[in-house]
Formats: structure tokens, C-alpha cells, sequence
């Protein structure tokens, strides 16, 4: 008899985890809320524009490959993306701008002209951080932090040898600070901090890996938009006899001596299952969908990350200066963090991300003109009067943006819709509207992640950003990878000797 799998929500891990579980024979069945898939990662048309609703950057994109040959496919032949030669375009209010290259050794050499820092200090920077993620991420990412196997190895004891170089116990502007006389140099690094929703004054000094992703391995731009992740990995499964369920939304969790075994549907609808998989923002899924039990409160009480206004703008304008990624940066980069994690408020000089995908999709903007996703880091939802943070907001960004573009920007936005963390929130169930779950701003707060199953509860796990190892598409996707092996290895088996029909 086969056995069958629920997955709750259809976010890219959740698609992600339910093609790893019909790889390994389960009968898989999706309950979305929502009418489509995706979760944060969608898309929507606007009078000729089309937008990215959700994440913008593409780091990693073997691992939504390998989910391809896993199902027995070419992705090649469903999932094409371009590797960028620019990782970000860069702008600060004294004038200074810098085009960031993709090739390591341009960075160093453009970036000691632009800022004054002698070469070999950056590329010794930059290979530091290479050897932290080569060093960690097979401990810290690849796999469950909370089982005790993970630490017993040859790559655990030789991570530990090393836990100095790790620079675990600084934060990492202080480490940006000792490495750089430039404050503009400082601040650029600093930014990555965000990619986990965290500050870089609070966060430890180990998150200076996350630039090896884009300055070794390259950032990529998926052709027909970000959307095209959640529709080619939605599409894989399907193919693979993955049902999905939308409009469906799941009320309860079934546990019966200590075991889950089965969903309830809004509707009342019961449906068995021999494995739960929850893609649910943890938080949410604890205090919606299993209510009835104990809840780990010291790991859901945990501080959130950060969220995000985002203004989506159809501007009458092409921009040469502008890339698919850029920012103008604040010039009080402590004051901003403080502001969003302390005063739970926006800074009145704001950090600005600027994406752009008309820049390779001319079909996502009318001739002559450009499609702006445009994020500022915000505080969580904690009560405040968000209409009143949002026009603050959107006067400060368009006073910012003329400034350091030279434009009258409002003037040339012709249509717009807006986001913050009230509907972040309410489309996507994540507690409070934080984008990556629960911030990094502690030295263990890696440890401090939920784990992707739960001891008291045989066949329940969890993946997706609010659990390990974290937010954003790669740490979502390995999340997935993460359940995918973990039920394997309970089944005594293996996904080089799984069954993909």
C-alpha cells in the first residue's frame, strides 16, 4: 500500500519538499490557502506592468535544478536563467557610486579604486568568507542543527577547531570595521546582514559568508521573472502526480498518541495522511493548527526579523545608471537598524533597494519604461498606524530618490501598489509579518530556529523560512532537503535509489 504525504502550504519549500516526498513514493497532496502557489514568492500584472511581488535575488539555482533531475527531468528543457555579470548597482548621497562586478577578482580591483582600500585586503576578505561557508554550510545549512549525529562527524570537529575564524563571537559591522578604513566599503558589506532580516550591529560576524554566494558562485536572473521558480517547480510536480489544493485552507493538525496522522480542512473535511509536512509559518501552524499542544515558547516567543513596505511602481522612465539590483543607501546605516529593531519605526533617511526586471524582461514594462520593486527594510507588525508609516515612507523614498538620481520622481509614476506588513501578514501567516521568521541578532540565534521536525510528534515536520535553516529562497529550498532526507533515512532509503512515478 502506498503511504501518502500532506504538505500545508505551497511556498517554494513546501513545492520543494513535495517533490522530494513523491521521489521517494508518497502519494503527495498540497493544501494552499491561497488561490495560487508560491507564498511570498508571486507575481501580478498592473496596465501593461508586470511585477515580482516577493523575493527578488536568485543565489543557488542548482538547488532548484537538482529538484528537476530528481523528478527525472532535464531543467533545461522548463527553468532557464542567465548568470548576471553585475551583482548590485550601489549609490550613497556624497556621490559616490559603484557597479559591483560578479567576478571576484574585478570586485577587488573596482572596488580598491572606488574606495580607496588596498586590493589584497579585499580579496583576502572575500576568501575568508568563502572558507566560512565551505566550512559551515554543510553543518549549519545542509542539515538539522538538533539532531545530536550532526555534530558527531569529521566536519563538525573540524568546524569547531576553527570556531575563531568563524568570527562567531563579533558582530559583523565590528568585523567589516577591522577589515575597512571605508565607511562606504563597511556599509556595503554590512547590508548582508539583511538577507536574513537582522542587523548588521547586532548579527554575528559568521553572516559575512553570505556574500561568497554572489561574488563566487554568481547571482542569476530566471527568464520570465522570479514567478517562474514557483511555476516550473509547481509545474515539476504536478507532472510528478503531486495534487494541489487551492482555496483549501487547513484548520487543524490530527495528533493521536504522539503520532500526526491526518489534516482538517476549513470545510471540516478530514483527510489521512502517514506524514505532515507544514509549510505554514511556524509560529502560525503552532497556535492555528495544533492548539491542542504543547508549544516550544522560548524558540515562538523569539524576537522577529525585520519586514519590509515595498512600493510597486510603474515608472514612465529608463534609468541607463540602474541595474536589475541596486541601492541607495542610508546615511545613518545605525540609526536606520535602530529605528527598525528598537523604536519599532523607519528612519527618516531609509536604506532604498531598487529592483528592476524590465532590465531583462522588456515585456515587464511598456516601451520607454520600467517596473520598480522598491523595499525598505521595516519593523515587524507590533500595532503601529501603518498608513501613516507608509506616507512617511513614500515621501522620504521619492526625496531620496531625486536626490541621488537627479529626477523628479513622482512626477513619473504612473501606476502603484503598496505593501506592508499588515498584508505580509494576513496573505501569508507569517507571525507578525517578519519576513525570515526570527531575526539573527544573537550569537547561537541559528540554534535558536525551530528544527524541521518535532521529538514529541512522530511524522511531523516543518520547512520552509521560519524554520532551520532560515529565510530566502536557497535556505528554503535546503529546508526542504533537510525533510526530504530526514524521511528517507527514517524509510531506510536513500534519494539516489528513490522512486520518481
Amino acid at each position: 500500500m502506498t503511504s501518502k504525504a500532506i504538505v500545508i502550504g505551497s511556498g517554494i519549500a513546501g513545492i520543494a519538499a513535495s517533490v522530494r516526498l513523491r521521489a521517494l513514493g508518497y502519494e503527495v497532496e498540497v493544501f494552499e490557502a491561497y488561490h495560487k502557489p508560491g507564498g511570498k514568492l508571486q507575481e501580478f500584472l498592473l496596465e501593461g506592468y508586470r511585477f515580482d511581488a516577493g523575493p527578488s535575488l536568485f543565489t543557488l539555482p542548482h538547488l532548484v535544478d537538482e529538484l528537476f533531475e530528481l523528478g527525472g527531468e532535464d531543467p533545461k528543457d522548463h527553468f532557464h536563467y542567465l548568470k548576471k555579470n553585475q551583482v548590485c548597482h550601489y549609490f550613497w548621497e556624497n556621490g559616490k557610486r559603484f557597479q559591483a562586478p560578479a567576478d571576484t577578482e574585478a570586485f577587488a580591483s573596482s572596488a580598491a579604486k572606488t574606495f580607496n582600500e588596498p586590493k589584497r585586503n579585499i580579496l583576502k576578505y572575500i576568501s575568508k568568507n568563502s572558507a566560512k561557508y565551505h566550512l559551515t554550510a554543510p553543518l549549519f545549512i545542509e542539515k538539522s542543527l538538533h539532531r545530536l549525529s550532526t555534530f558527531f562527524n569529521r566536519q563538525a570537529l573540524k568546524a569547531v577547531l576553527q570556531l575563531r575564524q568563524l568570527n562567531i563571537f563579533s558582530n559583523l559591522h565590528q568585523l567589516n570595521k577591522r577589515h575597512f578604513k571605508s565607511k562606504e566599503l563597511v556599509q556595503l558589506f554590512d547590508r548582508y546582514a539583511t538577507y536574513n532580516g537582522s542587523s548588521p550591529y547586532q548579527t554575528s560576524g559568521i553572516m559575512s559568508m553570505i556574500p561568497h554566494l554572489e561574488m563566487d558562485i554568481g547571482t542569476f536572473f530566471p527568464l520570465g521573472g522570479m514567478y517562474r521558480i514557483t511555476e516550473s517547480l509547481c509545474g515539476l510536480a504536478e507532472r510528478m502526480g503531486v495534487q494541489f489544493h487551492f482555496s483549501s485552507p487547513v484548520e487543524r493538525i490530527l495528533v493521536n498518541q504522539g503520532k500526526a496522522d491526518g489534516i482538517v480542512l476549513a470545510s471540516g473535511e478530514k483527510r489521512e495522511a502517514d506524514l505532515i509536512v507544514s509549510n505554514m509559518d511556524v509560529f502560525s501552524t503552532y497556535h492555528r493548527l495544533l492548539t491542542d499542544q504543547p508549544k516550544p515558547k522560548r524558540i515562538l516567543n523569539q524576537e522577529r526579523s525585520c519586514s519590509a513596505i515595498i512600493f510597486y511602481w510603474g515608472v514612465r522612465k529608463e534609468f541607463e545608471e540602474l541595474d536589475l539590483h541596486n541601492i541607495i543607501f542610508s546615511e545613518d546605516y545605525r540609526g536606520e537598524f535602530e529605528h527598525i529593531f528598537k523604536k519599532k519605526d523607519l528612519h527618516p533617511d531609509p536604506t532604498v533597494y531598487i529592483n528592476i526586471t524590465s532590465k531583462h524582461n522588456a515585456s515587464d514594462a511598456p516601451a520607454g519604461c520600467e517596473n520598480w520593486f522598491v523595499l525598505i527594510n521595516a519593523p515587524y507588525n507590533d500595532g503601529q498606524d501603518w498608513n501613516e508609516l507608509v506616507d512617511r515612507c513614500r515621501n522620504n523614498v521619492i526625496k531620496k530618490v531625486n536626490r541621488v538620481l537627479g529626477v523628479d520622481l513622482a512626477s513619473l509614476i504612473e501606476v502603484e501598489v503598496v505593501l506592508d506588513p499588515r498584508e505580509i501578514e494576513s496573505r501569508t501567516s507569517s507571525y507578525k509579518g517578519a519576513l525570515y521568521g526570527t531575526s539573527s541578532n544573537s550569537m547561537f540565534s541559528a540554534f535558536w530556529r525551530h528544527p524541521n521536525f518535532k521529538r514529541s510528534i512522530s511524522n511531523l515536520y516543518f520547512c520552509g523560512g521560519s524554520v532551520h535553516p532560515g529565510g530566502g529562497i536557497p535556505l528554503c529550498l535546503n529546508s526542504a532537503k533537510i525533510v526530504g532526507n530526514m524521511v528517507a533515512e527514517a524509510r531506510g532509503e536513500h534519494f539516489s535509489s528513490a522512486i520518481t512515478h
